[in-house]
C-alpha cells in the first residue's frame, strides 16, 4: 500500500502532493483501523515519518489553539471544539462510515486543565549529539547511587541523545544572546562588555533581561546592517546546568576564576529520579560542553515522596503534607532523620505523621533520654571530665565493651558517610544508641547511682562521640546536647558541635574478643528471658541456677557471667554437661532445605544418618564444637547446626531454650528462701512505683518505715522477706533510713505534700509503707 494515493475528506488547507500512504511501525490495528492521518506539525513521530517522505510541514493552528481565520468552516475555532463541526460536515456529505469515540491520554494544563496542543516550531539548538562520546566518558567516571541508574535510565538517555532545543518563546528567562541582521548573519555575544563594544555604547549598567536588552541593536560585523536580538529566551534547564560557574560570576567577576576552580567539579549532587533528563543531564551537558568535564563526581538519585497509602502526593488529591506543620509537631530533626535514615534514599518513601512519630520514639527519644540520664547523674554526683577519671584499660569489662563498640561505630559510620549511604548510617547509629541505653545504662545503673567516675566518664565519652556522628543528620538536637552535656563541663570544647572535628576511631580501644564475648552473653540472656516467659516464672523471682551450653562459654570472664546472673536473676551458673542425661530428652532430624543446598541427591541419606545418630551426643557436639559427624554409607560427613534440627524436651522442673547451637536451662524449683527473695524484689518494684507517683526525683534519698497491714494473711511471709533482705531493698530504693514500725493509717495531706511523703499499701504483699524525702 505504500504510496497509494487517496482522496482526502477535507479540502480546507492546501497541502500539495501529500495525499498518499506512508509506513510507520507506531500505528497498530489494535488501536484502530491501522490507518491514521499524519500531522507533522503536531507530533514528533508524525514529523519524523513525514520527513522521511519529504512531505511539507503545514500548521493552520495559531498559538492560542484556534484555527487561522482563513481556514473555511473552522476558522477562529479552538482545535478541540472543531471536532464537532468536522464530524457533522462528514455526516452531511455522506462520507462518515462510522463515528466511534476513543478514550486516550491527552496533555492538559495542570493549572486550568485546558487541553494542550503540541506543534513544531523553529528553534535554536545546541548540537549535543557531537558531545555524546565525551558525555558518556564523563558518566563512566561518575559514581551513581543507586548504581543501576548510571547505565540504565541515565545511560540510555545519553546513548540515544538528541540535540538540545535551547530556545523558548517566552517573555521571562535568560535572553538568548544572539543578534541577527536582515541578511541572516548571526552574532553570538559573550558578555555585557562585548555587547557594549559591538553596539558602541557603555552598557555596564544595563539590566541584561527583557525588555531592556531588546532595545540594544548593533551593526552586523559581517555586513554592517542593523542586527537585533532574536526574541527567544534560553531554556531554564540551561541556567541550571550553568550554576557551577554562573554562581561565581565566572569568568568576569573578581576572584571568580579562583573560586570556581577550587569548587569544580562538585563532590556530589542530589535530586529525585525524575531529574535524570533534567538537572542531572543539564549539569553534565553544560559542564562537558564548556570545560570538557562533568559538573559532579557523585550523584544521589532520590526516590519520590508518597502519601501513607502509597499514592503520589498531589494537591489535586488533597493528600499532600505541609512540611512546616509536620516539623512544628515532630521537629525538623525528626523529619530529617526519617528522610535520611528511614529507608533507602533512592526508594519511594511513604511519609505521614505516624511514620515520623515512630522515628522519634525509636531513636531520637532514646538518645535524648540517655543524654538526660547522664546529665542528671553527672550533676548529682558532682562529676565532670578530668584526668582523674580511670583510664579506659582499667575500667570494667562493660565500659571497655562500650568504648570498643564506639570506635568500631566511628569507623563504620565514616565509611558509610563516604559512600553517601545515610540509610546505613542511620541503622548503625540507631543500633548503638539502643545498645547504649538498653544494655549499658541498664546494666550499669547502680554504678551511676553511686556516681562511679568510670561509668560516668564512659557514658559521657560515648554520648559526645555519638553527638558528633549524628550532627549532620540531626543538627538541632545535637547542638542542644552539645551545649548542655559537653560545653557545660568542658570550657575547652568547640563552641558548637558543628565546629567540632569529625571523630577518628582509636584502634587501640577496639577489642574484638570482648565484643564476641559480650554478644554471647546477650544472646544467652535473650534465651534465658524466652525460657522464663515460656515457663511462666516472672523475672523478679530468683532461681537457684542456670545451666549453659555454648561454644565460648568456658572462656567467658567472671564479669560477664555476673551480668548474665543479674539479668536472668539466678544465683549460680554451671556447664550444661553437669546435668548429665537427667535434664533433657533429645531428638534430632535433618533440615532438608539446608542439607539440600550442600548434598543435593544425597540429602535423604544424610538425613537418615542424622536421625539414626545418638541425639544427645549430636546436640552436645553441635553446641560445643559448632559441628557434628555422622556416618553416611561408611563415610564420615560433617554437619553444621543449621543443617540439624535438634528438639530438646526439658524434664519436669526445668525450662530449656536453644538457638544456633547455644542452650540455657533454668532450674524452676523455688525454695522458701528463693520465694522470700522474690517477695523482696516485689517490694522494691512497689516502692519504686510509689517514689515515682510521689514526685520524687530518681536521685532523691528517702526515709522509709514499713509494717504488716492489719488483718493481712500474706503479710507475715512478706515481712520475713523484708527483714531478710533489708539491705538490698534499702540500696535499691535509695533509703538512708529503713525500719519496721508503726505506719499511720492516714496523715494530714498538707504535711505529706510539704515533706514529699506518701503512705501506700500493697494488698498482695500485705504491707504498708511510709516514705518521705530524706532531710
Amino acid at each position: 500500500m505504500e504510496r497509494w494515493t487517496y482522496q482526502r475528506p477535507f479540502e480546507l488547507v492546501e497541502v500539495p502532493d501529500a495525499h498518499f500512504v506512508v509506513l510507520a511501525d507506531y500505528v497498530t490495528t489494535e488501536d484502530g483501523t491501522g490507518l491514521v492521518h499524519q500531522a507533522p506539525a503536531f507530533g514528533a513521530d508524525d514529523l519524523a515519518t513525514c520527513k522521511k517522505y519529504d512531505l511539507p510541514v503545514v500548521n493552520p493552528v495559531r498559538g492560542d489553539g484556534t484555527f487561522e481565520e482563513s481556514v473555511p468552516m473552522v476558522g477562529g475555532v479552538f482545535f478541540k471544539k472543531a471536532d464537532e463541526v468536522l464530524v457533522c460536515d462528514l455526516r452531511e456529505r455522506g462520507l462518515l462510515f462510522r463515528h466511534l469515540e476513543y478514550e486516550h491520554s491527552y496533555p492538559h494544563c495542570w493549572r486550568c486543565h485546558t487541553a494542550l496542543l503540541y506543534y513544531a516550531q523553529p528553534a535554536w539548538y545546541i548540537r549535543t549529539t557531537a558531545l555524546k562520546d565525551a558525555m558518556m566518558r564523563e558518566n563512566d567516571a561518575t559514581n551513581w547511587f543507586p548504581d543501576n541508574v548510571k547505565y540504565g535510565r541515565f545511560g540510555d538517555w545519553l546513548n540515544n541523545n538528541i540535540d538540545w532545543s535551547l530556545s523558548r518563546k517566552r517573555y521571562w528567562g535568560t535572553p538568548l544572546p544572539l543578534w541577527v541582521c536582515e541578511d541572516g548573519h548571526v552574532t553570538a555575544v559573550g558578555s555585557l562588555q562585548e555587547l557594549g563594544s559591538l553596539a558602541g555604547q557603555d552598557l555596564s549598567n544595563l539590566d541584561p533581561h527583557r525588555p531592556f536588552v531588546d532595545d540594544v541593536t548593533l551593526p552586523c560585523p559581517q555586513c554592517s546592517k542593523t542586527a537585533a536580538r532574536v526574541p527567544e529566551v534560553i531554556d531554564g534547564w540551561y541556567d541550571s546546568g550553568s550554576m557551577p560557574f554562573a554562581q561565581y560570576g565566572y569568568p568576569y567577576a573578581e576572584g571568580s576564576k579562583e573560586r570556581f576552580e577550587q569548587a569544580y567539579p562538585a563532590d556530589f549532587i542530589a535530586e529525585a529520579i525524575d531529574q535524570t533528563r533534567g538537572w542531572f543531564y543539564s549539569l553534565l551537558a553544560v559542564g562537558t560542553l564548556v570545560f570538557d568535564k562533568s559538573s559532579y563526581k557523585n550523584v544521589l538519585c532520590l526516590g519520590h515522596i508518597l502519601a501513607e497509602d502509597g499514592r503520589k502526593m498531589s494537591k489535586h488529591l488533597g493528600n499532600i503534607l505541609e512540611p512546616i506543620p509536620l516539623m512544628d509537631q515532630h521537629g525538623a530533626d525528626a523529619l530529617r532523620w526519617f528522610m535520611l535514615a528511614g529507608g533507602s534514599p533512592w526508594s519511594a518513601r511513604r511519609v505521614g505523621y505516624a511514620t515520623i512519630q515512630e522515628v522519634v520514639r525509636k531513636t531520637l527519644l532514646t538518645y535524648w533520654n540517655t543524654v538526660s540520664f547522664q546529665a542528671l547523674y553527672g550533676r548529682t554526683g558532682g562529676w565532670a571530665p578530668s584526668r582523674a577519671d580511670p583510664p579506659a584499660a582499667s575500667r570494667p569489662a562493660l565500659d571497655r565493651w562500650v568504648l570498643s563498640e564506639l570506635n568500631v561505630l566511628v569507623g563504620e559510620v565514616t565509611a558509610a558517610m563516604d559512600e553517601f549511604d545515610t540509610l546505613k548510617v542511620g541503622k548503625l547509629l540507631s543500633a548503638f544508641v539502643d545498645d547504649l541505653s538498653n544494655w549499658y545504662v541498664r546494666r550499669a545503673r547502680r554504678r551511676f547511682w553511686n556516681a562511679d567516675p568510670a561509668a560516668l566518664a564512659t557514658l559521657h565519652e560515648a554520648l559526645e562521640t555519638v553527638t558528633r556522628l549524628m550532627a549532620p543528620m540531626v543538627p538541632f538536637i545535637t547542638e542542644r546536647v552539645w551545649q548542655d552535656l559537653v560545653r557545660s563541663v568542658d570550657d575547652a570544647a568547640p563552641e558548637s558541635v558543628h565546629l567540632a572535628s569529625w571523630p577518628v576511631a582509636d584502634a587501640g580501644l577496639v577489642d574484638a574478643s570482648l565484643a564476641e564475648q559480650m554478644a554471647l552473653t546477650r544472646r544467652l540472656v535473650e534465651l534465658g528471658r524466652a525460657t522464663r516467659a515460656d515457663s511462666g516464672v516472672k523475672t523478679r523471682q530468683p532461681l537457684s541456677r542456670a545451666l549453659v551450653g555454648a561454644p565460648g562459654w568456658g572462656a567467658l570472664p567472671p564479669e560477664l557471667r555476673a551480668q548474665l546472673l543479674e539479668e536472668l536473676n539466678v544465683l549460680t551458673t554451671s556447664p550444661l554437661a553437669d546435668a548429665g542425661g537427667d535434664l533433657i530428652d533429645y531428638s534430632a532430624k535433618g533440615n532438608f532445605r539446608a542439607l539440600g543446598a550442600r548434598f543435593a541427591k544425597r540429602t535423604p541419606l544424610v538425613a537418615a544418618a542424622i536421625a539414626a545418630a545418638d541425639a544427645a551426643t549430636l546436640a552436645a557436639s553441635l553446641r560445643t564444637q559448632g559441628s557434628a559427624t555422622v556416618v553416611v554409607e561408611g563415610e564420615e560427613v560433617t554437619v553444621s547446626p543449621e543443617e540439624v534440627i535438634v528438639t530438646e524436651t526439658p524434664r519436669e522442673g526445668w525450662a530449656v531454650a536453644t538457638a544456633g547451637g547455644e542452650t540455657i536451662a533454668l532450674d524452676l524449683h523455688v525454695t522458701p528462701s528463693l520465694r522470700r527473695a522474690g517477695l523482696a524484689r516485689d517490694v522494691v518494684r512497689f516502692l519504686q512505683e510509689t517514689r515515682k507517683a510521689t514526685g520524687l526525683d530518681v536521685a532523691d534519698r528517702i526515709s522509709l518505715v514499713w509494717a504488716v497491714s492489719e488483718g493481712s494473711e500474706s503479710g507475715a511471709e512478706s515481712a520475713e522477706a523484708v527483714r531478710e533482705h533489708a539491705a538490698m531493698i534499702a540500696d535499691e530504693v535509695l533509703a538512708v533510713e529503713f525500719g519496721e514500725g508503726a505506719v499511720p493509717a492516714a496523715e494530714d495531706p498538707l504535711d505529706l505534700k510539704r515533706l514529699q511523703a506518701a503512705i501506700a499499701a500493697d494488698a498482695d504483699l500485705g504491707l504498708v509503707f511510709r516514705i518521705a524525702k530524706a532531710g
